[in-house]
């Protein structure tokens, strides 16, 4: 019996036309049932989003896998420029697909009568780049089997913390932990997780005189991203992080479109291959923690809103399909809430648009509004959940461990000075090279040293002004102050603080707060009192107000 499959691809722009992959994988199974077969769901290969001008397709390389295992004898595609949009391209996947006894049938252009196929034929031999797009694309798989195998680095140089072994530079058993630079990286999703910038993070290794991996003495954003977003830390190291897709759209004659090999984008989780295990320099919890830190900031981030002013920026949420919301003015001057579902991108999937209402902007925010200064005039009702919480917020191991941290980068680095000056007295290092590289070794241990001193310094201002958390009344009191003469700043300020989500279904507002623990008030981290983000307390509490619209 005949093992049929079938292919489909679209673009993004292919789904604005509405040439939908669905649509394609339709035609080709009723295709398969004329001829009186059926097509089974694991046979059916699919890319969608994907340029045609790439071979780099999760969907192909599924169907190319297949096809070498001798599982497939005929391949249905509707059209060739579904299979690749470049000849070169087309011409290699057929000839491969055909070495390995599978046919490739095509129902809008049928290999035997339309011309572009004899084109095919003869560019096999007109081309120059067949060769080249054949070498490249074979080391490109073979390149995925060794990631796959876990034999093989998805980079050449290590992130900010490792090193790699000079003998075998992408073998992935040879990775280890450079201390000192371990040190920085675990201060940093510290720091970050506590509630710092990204411009804080930048000032602060400017202080601090920490070079960036590249030799600056200022990092840049972009880095410090890349660097809280790279799961190596946590010890497991991915590769398919990020594909290249074609550039983009140029805005303006004045804008470039960007690298002319296209723009990187990151892929799904899905997607990504796990390489091998590394040591860690930071737990799981810190990287997730730091992650969610990363969400927090992009979804409140001013740009989200330049024109209007909604008070519950960020806040709200829909209770029929959990999807955030957004501030949107009607005509003729009207401010609703819409969740993200009634945008024209979602309007374009059928089955995507949420059956709930357009809510009100303004009689939301002032119920909220109101709702949060009764809770504020009784803070009886939050004193005991704040002091149960409090004990989370600067644990003493966690201190301890930082700080053995930086014990371990600093003996490195003073056992690399003593190396290093037992080689100069053997002869092997001159005196230059021996002075040039003492000089670098000194300053981060300095730097380490000076890291050292602002993490005592801040552990005695946390325990000297602790006690300020224990009274919740006292916050409230301090922030209560003006609530009748608050202007939208002043509201913005205490809703972003105090509020963690607005969850409107219906007729129903669901307010789900979150009080400061720490001991500056307001001006520090605030644990989130909710059962989704435990953050390893033992007691969590959630207040919950349901109101009608």
């Amino acid at each position: 019996m005949l093992i049929l499959a079938a292919y489909g691809r679209a673009s993004t722009q292919r789904q604005v036309q509405s040439q939908s992959t669905e649509q394609q994988i339709e035609r080709l199974r009723a295709y398969a049932l004329a001829q009186g077969t059926d097509l089974a769901p694991e046979y059916i290969f699919r890319d969608d989003g994907y340029s045609g001008s790439s071979l780099q397709r999760p969907g192909l390389d599924r169907l190319r896998d297949a096809v070498a295992s001798a599982r497939l004898d005929r391949i249905l595609i509707t059209s060739p420029d579904r299979l690749a949009r470049n000849y070169v391209h087309q011409v290699l996947l057929v000839e491969e697909l055909q070495k390995h006894g599978a046919t490739v049938e095509f129902l809008d252009r049928p290999m035997s009568q339309d011309p572009h196929d004899q084109l095919l034929l003869q560019i096999r031999g007109a081309v120059a780049e067949y060769e080249r797009t054949l070498i490249t694309e074979r080391m490109r798989r073979g390149r995925l089997r060794r990631l796959k195998a876990g034999t093989l680095l998805p980079w050449t140089r290590p992130p900010y913390g490792y090193r790699l072994d000079p003998d075998r530079p992408r073998d992935p058993a040879g990775v280890r932990i450079d201390e000192a630079e371990a040190a920085v990286v675990r201060d940093l999703f510290a720091w970050y997780i506590e509630g710092a910038t990204m411009i804080a993070l930048i000032q602060r290794l400017a202080r601090l005189g920490i070079a960036s991996p590249t030799g600056c003495m200022t990092w840049s954003p972009s880095a410090l991203r890349c660097l809280l977003t790279n799961p190596a830390y946590a010890g497991q190291i991915f590769a398919n992080r990020m594909r290249t897709s074609p550039p983009q759209t140029r805005y303006s004659a004045l804008r470039p479109v960007g690298h002319s090999k296209g723009t990187r984008r990151p892929t799904d989780v899905a997607e990504w291959i796990a390489v091998a295990s590394v040591p860690a320099i930071i737990s799981r919890e810190q990287f997730d923690a730091a992650a969610a830190r990363l969400v927090y900031n992009r979804r409140m981030a001013p740009r989200n809103n330049r024109v209007h002013q909604y008070l519950l920026r960020g806040l709200v949420s829909c209770g029929c399909c959990r999807r955030a919301c957004t501030g949107r003015r009607l005509p003729p001057a009207y401010d609703y809430y819409l969740c993200r579902t009634k945008t024209q991108l979602r309007l374009l999937v059928p089955g995507e648009r949420c059956p709930a209402r357009y809510i009100p902007a303004r009689p939301l925010e002032e119920l909220v509004w109101q709702d949060l200064c009764e809770v504020l005039q009784h803070p009886e009702v939050i004193a005991q959940a704040m002091e149960r919480a409090r004990s989370g917020h600067w644990l003493p191991q966690e201190w301890q461990a930082r700080r053995e941290n930086l014990r371990r980068g600093r003996m490195s680095l003073t056992q690399q000075i003593e190396r290093l000056t037992e080689a100069y007295l053997g002869g092997v290092v001159p005196l230059a090279e021996f002075e040039r590289r003492r000089r670098e070794t000194e300053g981060r241990l300095g730097a380490l040293e000076r890291q050292e001193q602002e993490l005592l310094a801040d552990a005695r201002d946390r325990h000297e002004t602790a006690r300020l958390a224990d009274n919740a009344e006292e916050f409230c009191r301090r922030v209560r102050d003006g609530l009748a003469s608050a202007d939208f700043d002043r509201k913005r300020a205490l809703l972003e603080l105090l509020v963690d989500r607005v969850v409107v279904t219906d007729g129903e507002v669901e307010i789900r707060y979150a009080f400061p623990t720490g001991p500056n008030g307001e001006r520090e981290p605030f644990c989130r009192l909710r059962t989704d983000y435990l953050c390893g307390f033992h007691l969590i509490m959630r207040l919950r107000h349901n109101t009608a619209v």
